[in-house]
């Protein structure tokens, strides 16, 4: 079981995090099932770049993004080479550092 530590964010993660989760599981379903409420605008879709997250550590253990992925991601707030879209990105058996940005393309919180 991967664990996913997530690097203090200050409103959604102030101390920062360390969680296990599910080999198979997206980021973003991790995130939220421990209680992180990244945004995710589009409900999971590929259609925003809201749920942008950088990997820090063990970007390479990931799968490639799909093309749709990374057109989206040219989208995202502060992109940087190891950014991916948490509702895409699915774990493997490596662990994880993350961190979510401060911004996202959003001017206002959507509320899930």
């Amino acid at each position: 079981m991967p664990k996913l530590k997530v690097l203090p964010h200050a409103e959604l993660c102030p101390a920062g995090a360390e969680i296990d989760a599910a080999e198979g599981s997206s980021i973003l379903d991790a995130l939220l099932e421990n209680g992180i409420e990244i945004e995710h605008a589009c409900e999971k879709s590929c259609a925003c770049t809201t749920c942008h997250v950088v990997v820090r550590e063990g970007f390479d253990s990931l799968d490639e993004a799909e093309e749709k992925e990374e057109d989206m991601l040219d989208k995202a707030w502060g992109l940087e080479a190891n950014s991916r879209l948490s509702c895409q990105t699915k774990l493997r058996d490596a662990d994880l550092v993350i961190e979510i940005p401060k911004y996202t393309i959003n001017y206002a919180r959507e509320e899930h």
